[in-house]
């Protein structure tokens, strides 16, 4: 980007701060609020990249980055926007005075700050990861690039929300096969190295490296092999701080060698447990000051033991632990062959020529531990030899064709590469592996999205069951298959059972992850939409409310997620005859969402499709004729003339003519619109036969009975071969019918008309009770 540049007509970019191996981030003014603020631009992908990939990344980057703008806490970097300006991805940030503690090692010429800095940086540091692994957040990149200490002395986490993005990019490292990246390896835990279960403790292991380097000058494994690094992580004791630095408190050491155990079940329980230690080693600290027994005395309180535990191990221990031969490389994993170091504690966003740093880019991610059980062989099924990479290769490129097919709305040729990709990855990988269970949930939306919502049903419960036995009934995974499930169930009519599998996935969602993550959003978001179809339009309304409320607070008033759910409680509140106000919440989503996404973007003219509604309801039609005649020059602009949405606002239009008694102009625009349908759509469509009996109204009004009772007697004969004899709408065309009939001055044959058409009702109501 150019510093001329006017970021989504809003972040004018002032000076290039850094540039790194992800892209560069810049001082910027917001020229809305008359802020300096930081924007940080990923690079844009090359060619080598295929749209798949590019789509799940922006997805990936938005998801991300809305949990990372949910973050609230004076110890993490606020995020005050993000988005997607002319094919770049960014990222607007608080702009941070002061200097990360990669800086501040290289200003100090590498040597250790002083010891009241170094307590006081792992306090809040320990404090602000508290609170966001409380969130279900877990950094996964902890480093001293990523700490910043400010001016006045307090200390920010930046970058949560965006480290995986740069290693599945691999603009900071390689991506292996195993899909695993690597960046520098001074500050990963054991078991990010092994590939194995990742939770908030191994950001704590992650953090004891860092506060081993500000408190030594150097990483516990100051190596340049990588492989030396790997093997010291895995198999190696640190060498206790005091060795390097004796004037350090032995609390501080004991504190920084239990978050660096092997075992993350050695390390403390939580940031919390860590942040309470920290504070008391400050707070004895200042107490004992020159105290001879000062470090033995702590060192027993901090590590929560009742007796006293040596700050240093037993000189012998040592040399044991030294003498030990470095591990065969077989033993750690292949994604670790040829492995360059990486650089550690290196300053962020700096244009030096050496290989970027994994800091130089958007890092951190929010997403929760890997589970251990995705990889599993159910039990009582024998293991299966593992399939040559070049087929797993093969499937994986199929799969994406797959998706690629279903972006371009073609979902039946979807359907039946995901259902072949399906078969052979169940063939080589066993029918609950992860990847197996992803293409059979592929089959599902495709069915889905095809009209074909009981087919779907059937294969969501199958993943929803393998998911379940694998991951686990609360695994994000398993609860997305289950709201897919109740999405069907939906598009069945079967409101009630739908309701029953969202309030389950509810409550999971918000025990898993709490009350206002996204995804517990938007399955709140879901529940609503089922309960205005269930009838219980209050409490539809009210929930919405609720939903649309929060995702202001955590996403922001004009992210497209809250302007959804502001959508939904405006159709309740129509539901519920509150036009008036569902007229101003409708006008206000299609402002704001003129402005987010542009006026002639589909969910913006889907907005101003409801303000013309509401206003014909409302009785003021002359309005809701201006607003359809834009609607429909705008719709037909941007999706061609006969599009259904172009065709559904030429019908607004029509049926508002005819509410000012223009029936002629009326009943030329309902049979245009009707034609078009019938060719487009089909003659039985509900559209179709929507527009055709807009038709009979018109030729009603102009008292050409005979001609509108042709008409209706055609649109009932089609609704109740398409939908049923007893179906409300093929009812109410019966009705219109004996209307006719009766201004013919044929009253017998509508007198009976309206007896057959009352028992009918009669009997559905029976039947529905």
């Amino acid at each position: 980007m150019e510093d001329t540049k006017l970021v989504q007509g809003r972040y004018r970019l002032l000076d290039l701060i850094g540039r790194g191996g992800m892209g560069e981030v810049w001082r910027a003014r917001d020229e809305s609020l008359g802020r300096q603020v930081a924007v940080k631009c990923l690079k844009p992908l090359g060619p080598e990249h295929d749209h798949s990939f590019t789509r799940v990344l922006r997805e990936r980057f938005r998801r991300e980055a809305r949990v990372a703008a949910g973050l609230q806490h004076r110890g993490v970097t606020v995020v005050h926007d993000f988005g997607e300006y002319e094919g770049v991805l960014y990222l607007v940030m608080e702009l941070l005075e002061g200097r990360n503690l990669s800086q501040l090692l290289e200003d100090n010429k590498q040597r250790p700050l002083a010891v009241p800095d170094v307590v006081e940086i792992a306090e809040q540091v320990s404090d602000a990861l508290a609170y966001t692994h409380k969130q279900g957040i877990v950094h996964r990149d902890l480093k001293p690039a990523n700490i910043m200490r400010l001016t006045d002395g307090s200390v920010k986490i930046c970058d949560f929300g965006i480290a995986r993005l740069g290693h599945d990019i691999g603009f900071t490292s390689r991506l292996t096969g195993t899909g695993i990246a690597m960046g520098t390896p001074h500050y990963m835990s054991p078991e990010q190295i092994g590939g194995t279960q990742v939770d908030h403790r191994s950001d704590l292991y992650s953090l004891g490296c860092v506060l081993y380097e500000i408190a030594t000058g150097a990483p516990p494994f100051d190596l340049d092999d990588a492989w030396g690094v790997l093997v010291g992580h895995r198999d190696t004791e640190p060498r206790p701080l005091r060795e390097h630095r004796p004037e350090l408190p032995g609390s501080y050491e004991r504190i920084v060698l239990d978050l660096l155990a092997k075992d993350p079940a050695d390390r403390p329980r939580d940031a919390a447990e860590l942040s309470r230690r920290i504070a008391s080693a400050r707070a004895l600290l200042g107490s004992h000051a020159g105290a001879a027994d000062q470090e033995t005395d702590l060192a027993a309180g901090l590590a929560g033991r009742s007796d006293p535990v040596p700050a240093t191990d037993p000189p012998q221990q040592r040399s044991a632990r030294a003498a030990v031969p470095p591990a065969r490389e077989e033993q750690l994993p292949s994604w670790t062959r040829g492995m360059t170091t990486g650089s550690k504690a290196s300053g962020a966003w700096t244009a030096r020529p050496a290989p970027p740093d994994a800091s130089a880019g958007l890092t951190g991610a929010w997403t929760g531990p890997v589970d251990p059980r995705q990889s599993a062989v159910p039990p009582g099924e024998p293991e299966r030899p593992t399939p040559p990479p070049e087929v797993l290769s093969v499937l994986a490129g199929r799969h994406n064709a797959g998706l690629s097919l279903g972006r371009l709305g073609r979902w039946a040729e979807a359907g039946e590469v995901h259902r072949a990709v399906a078969a052979e990855r169940e063939h080589a990988l066993g029918p609950d592996h992860p990847d197996t269970l992803d293409s059979r949930y592929q089959v599902g939306f495709t069915l889905s999205r095809s009209g074909r919502a009981a087919d779907a049903l059937r294969e969501y419960g199958r993943v929803a069951a393998g998911r379940e036995r694998v991951l686990g009934a609360d695994h994000p995974e398993t609860l997305a298959a289950r709201q897919e499930t109740a999405f069907v169930l939906g598009q069945l009519g079967r409101h009630f059972e739908a309701h029953q599998v969202y309030a389950a996935v509810l409550a999971s969602r918000e025990q898993a992850m709490g009350p206002d993550h996204p995804d517990t959003l938007r399955c709140r978001h879901n529940l609503a939409y089922n309960l205005s179809r269930l009838g219980r339009l209050e409490d539809a309304c009210r929930m919405a409310r609720e939903v649309a409320a929060a995702r202001a607070r955590v996403l922001g008033a004009g992210h497209p997620d809250t302007l959804v759910t502001r959508y939904e409680v405006a159709y309740a509140l129509g539901r519920l005859g509150r036009w008036p106000e569902a007229l101003q919440t409708y006008r206000e989503v299609a402002a704001a969402r003129g402005q987010a996404l542009g006026a002639e973007h589909p969910d913006t003219l889907a907005a101003r499709y409801e303000v013309g509604i509401s206003l014909g309801r409302l009785g003021r039609s002359a309005e809701a004729l201006t607003v359809y005649r834009d609607l429909v020059d705008d719709r037909t602009r941007a999706q061609g003339p006969a599009d259904p949405e172009t065709l559904r606002a030429r019908h607004g239009l029509g049926v508002n003519l005819g509410r000012l008694g223009r029936w002629e102009e009326a009943l030329a625009e309902a049979r245009d619109v009707c034609a078009i349908r019938e060719r487009v759509l089909g003659p039985d469509h509900p559209d179709t036969l929507v527009s055709r009996r807009e038709v009979g109204v018109g030729l009603g009004w102009l008292s050409r009975w005979a001609d509108a009772l042709a008409v209706y007697r055609q649109v009932a004969q089609a609704r109740q071969r398409v939908l049923g004899g007893d179906h409300p709408d093929a009812l109410t065309s019966r009705n219109d019918e004996a209307h006719c009939l009766e201004q013919l001055g044929r009253s017998a044959e509508a007198v009976e008309l309206y007896r057959q058409v009352a028992a009918l009702r009669q009997q559905r109501g029976v039947l529905g009770h």
